[in-house]
This record gives C-alpha cells, sequence and structure tokens, in this order.
C-alpha cells in the first residue's frame, strides 16, 4: 500500500462528464489499496473569468478581497469531486485550504506555502477518506484565505504531498509525460520514463509547460517523487493510471536505475522572450547596475544578458532579454531613466525565441555547445545572444526559425525515436 497525492488541472476538471473520470481515476487508486488525497484546479477558464469579475468591480482592486473572489473556482471542483465520489460509493470530503490548514504568508495573490498541519488530513486518509483539496489557497496568519499566484495548484499538490510524506505525487494533465520536445514540432520526440529534478526545474524554466517551475524547485528541496500522467485517455484505451508516465526523481535514484544516462535529455522552445538593446552607454563603474537594479526593483526578470567590447569614444551597448509581457514595462521604465542610465538608444524586439539544450549528462561531456552552434550555423541560423547553466545551454534566435531550430537539435543529440 503506498500513499499517494494526485493533483488533477483545469481541463481535467472542465465539466461534469470529465470530473466523473476524474473520479474513477482517484477511485482506482484507493481500490488498490492505497491511502489517496487529490488536489484540484479550477474549471479550465473559470480564474480568467474570476479575474476579470474583480477588474470590472475596481480596477485597483484590492489583493486581499481578489483571493477572495478567484479561490472560489478550486472550492466548486472540490466540492463536486468529493459529491461526485461519494456517488461511487467512496468515503470522500473536500478540505479548504484554511481547513487543513494550508499555513502561507500574507502575501496576497502571491503567497508561499510556509507549512502544512497535516495531522487531521492523515487521520481522514488512514480512515479510508478521500481528501479532496483545493489547489492555489491557503490561509495567512491573519486568518485570510490566500492564493499562491498562478499555475500554484501543482505547487499546492507537492506541498501536500510533502506534508503527508506521500510515496508519489502524481500530477495528471492534457499531456502523458515529458518529452525530448513538444511532439508537436518533432514527431519523433521521445516519451521520457525518468528526468531529474534538476533537469525539469530548467526545462520548466526555459519554456516546457508541463509542470510550474515553483512546484519542481520545491518537489527538488523536499525529494517528493513527481510523476506526469495524462488524465485523457480515450475510453477504449486502458486506465490512465495504468499508462507509464514521466517519473521525476532525485540525481542519485536516476544513477541507481537500469537506464543509461543520456547526454542530452531534451530541447525546449520558449517564444515569450523579448529583447532589449541600449546603444552607447558610458563605459563606466556602476553604468549596468543603473539598468538592471530599477528592473530588479520592478520584478522584471532579465535573462540573457551580453555587454559589447567598449568603443574607442568610451561608448558600449548592452543586450538583454525580458519576458514579452514585461516589454512595454521595461521600455518605459528604462526611458524614464535615460538621463541617469545615459545612453543614446533603445531598440526593442519582440520577434526572438529562447532555445535550451538541457541534460545532466553534459556535466561530464565536452562539446555539447559547440555542437549546438555549429548545428544552428550550418543551418544558416544566427544566433543573437547565449546563456549557460551547468546542465544548460540556451540561445536567442529570430522567432521564424524556432521549429527548423528544434527540428535540427533535436535529431543532432540522437533524441528522435527510432523509426
Amino acid at each position: 500500500m503506498a500513499r499517494i497525492v494526485m493533483k488533477f488541472g483545469g481541463t481535467s476538471m472542465a465539466g461534469s462528464e470529465r470530473i466523473r473520470r476524474v473520479a474513477g481515476i482517484v477511485k482506482r487508486q484507493q481500490e488498490a489499496g492505497h491511502e489517496v488525497a487529490v488536489v484540484v484546479s479550477a474549471m479550465a477558464g473559470e480564474t480568467d473569468r474570476l479575474v476579470n469579475f474583480c477588474r470590472e468591480a475596481n480596477a485597483l482592486y484590492d489583493p486581499a478581497e481578489y483571493d477572495v473572489v478567484v479561490a472560489s473556482g478550486e472550492q466548486v471542483t472540490s466540492g463536486l469531486l468529493a459529491l461526485t465520489l461519494q456517488a461511487m460509493g467512496c468515503k470522500a470530503r473536500s478540505w479548504l485550504g484554511w481547513q487543513v490548514p494550508i499555513h502561507t504568508d500574507d502575501a496576497h495573490a502571491s503567497a508561499r506555502i510556509e507549512d502544512i498541519d497535516a495531522d487531521a488530513l492523515l487521520a481522514s486518509m488512514a480512515a479510508g477518506e478521500i481528501a479532496v483539496i483545493p489547489g492555489f489557497q491557503g490561509v495567512s496568519p491573519q486568518g485570510r484565505v490566500t492564493t499562491l499566484g498562478r499555475g500554484g495548484s501543482d505547487t499546492s499538490a507537492v506541498a501536500v504531498a510533502a506534508a503527508v510524506k506521500a510515496d508519489r505525487c502524481d500530477i495528471y494533465t492534457d499531456v502523458d509525460g515529458v518529452y525530448t520536445t513538444d511532439p508537436r514540432i518533432v514527431a519523433k520526440a521521445r516519451k521520457l520514463p525518468l528526468v531529474t529534478y534538476e533537469e525539469m526545474l530548467e526545462l520548466a524554466s526555459v519554456g516546457s509547460k508541463v509542470l510550474q517551475t515553483r512546484s519542481v524547485s520545491l518537489a527538488m528541496k523536499e525529494k517528493v517523487r513527481v510523476q506526469v500522467l495524462s488524465s485523457f485517455i480515450d475510453e477504449s484505451a486502458p486506465a490512465a493510471d495504468t499508462i507509464p508516465g514521466t517519473l521525476i526523481v532525485s540525481d542519485e535514484e536516476l544513477e541507481g536505475s537500469d537506464m543509461e544516462r543520456q547526454l542530452i535529455t531534451g530541447i525546449a522552445a520558449d517564444k515569450n522572450e523579448a529583447k532589449i538593446t541600449l546603444t552607447g552607454i558610458a563605459d563606466r563603474p556602476g553604468a549596468v547596475a543603473s539598468i538592471f537594479g530599477p528592473l530588479a526593483d520592478s520584478n522584471i526578470n532579465v535573462d540573457m544578458i551580453i555587454q559589447n567590447i567598449s568603443h574607442d569614444s568610451g561608448k558600449t551597448d548592452v543586450t538583454f532579454t525580458v519576458p514579452k509581457a514585461d516589454l512595454p514595462r521595461a521600455q518605459a521604465m528604462i526611458e524614464e531613466l535615460k538621463s541617469t542610465i545615459d545612453f543614446e538608444g533603445l531598440i526593442a524586439d519582440s520577434n526572438v525565441a529562447k532555445i535550451s539544450v538541457v541534460g545532466v549528462g553534459m556535466r561530464s561531456h565536452a562539446g555539447v555547445a559547440a555542437t549546438m552552434f555549429k548545428t544552428l550555423a550550418d543551418r544558416g541560423i544566427n544566433i543573437i545572444a547565449i546563456s549557460t547553466s551547468e546542465i544548460k545551454v540556451s540561445v536567442l534566435i529570430d522567432t521564424d526559425e524556432t521549429e527548423l531550430a528544434v527540428r535540427v537539435l533535436h535529431t543532432v543529440y540522437g533524441l528522435d525515436a527510432a523509426a
């Protein structure tokens, strides 16, 4: 017998028929003898609808009241799933964030989980009850409802799994696992049976939409084994939970498996980047800090940075990337600080994409970056910027060349599935 936390996203909970399918998956796990807790998202599109209501009521809304409104989406689905399970003959009970309780800080709309008092939850599960918990929500030190920010239900599920010391956290999505790249771009992409926390964290941060970055980081910190599965399997097919997904584990567990360590695990593409170039910046100490300090203070994340060699005139150019959604705000802020930064021109470009090669195997292998650069050059793809980490190499290219870059890199690193 195992203790399992199962998480279902908004598309899995979108309507009564899908909720019944989810209930069937949950019931099978309990009938197999497992202790089960379920974390659910709001129905697909519901959170956006509730956010719009807040904006219509008050454009300068109070974040605490915003949380009260948007947290209701998960409250509805948790109650509906509990009712559906009861109709199937299961003992089930919903637990709202404040009832568990899931303690967070008081940063409304972007709260962070501080601890979970799991005693009552564990007693309920031990008694054969399926605990159904709304994701994305908790309770502040002041006793107010809080939400964790968009995509926070994955984080809720991992946090609950850590609190109840679950054997595994199963996250059901609209994909059946983690692939070497997006199968919509590369038909020969392969599903990976095992991925390390570090690799998943890098993949999540550079464009893979399978899991939310915060949830992977928490899983790595708390050593929670996470499995990605699909809840969308045809009625005539085997049960979704019987089809292997992707297990996200520690580096040590992967080393101990029978799998041969691959040099590269996956290729990710992210079209949500924008490039800013500032020309004619005075080449003096503190010049770069005057650019990135204010951006950091405004919570605008800067990724790739290139500073050109100083001109004879004592001027230099700096290029960097920001999330595409933050481009207008970043431009406006930099223009306001023009006299402080002392630059001559600002050139913005949102027609760029970030391509990343990820794999823990590159720690012990030289030449990964060189292979990437040569492969792109052979196809006439120009590299605008480069950034690296211990297990990742990312390049910025023109967005029109995204699919070609992903395909050729997927092939050159030997990731294509056998025909």
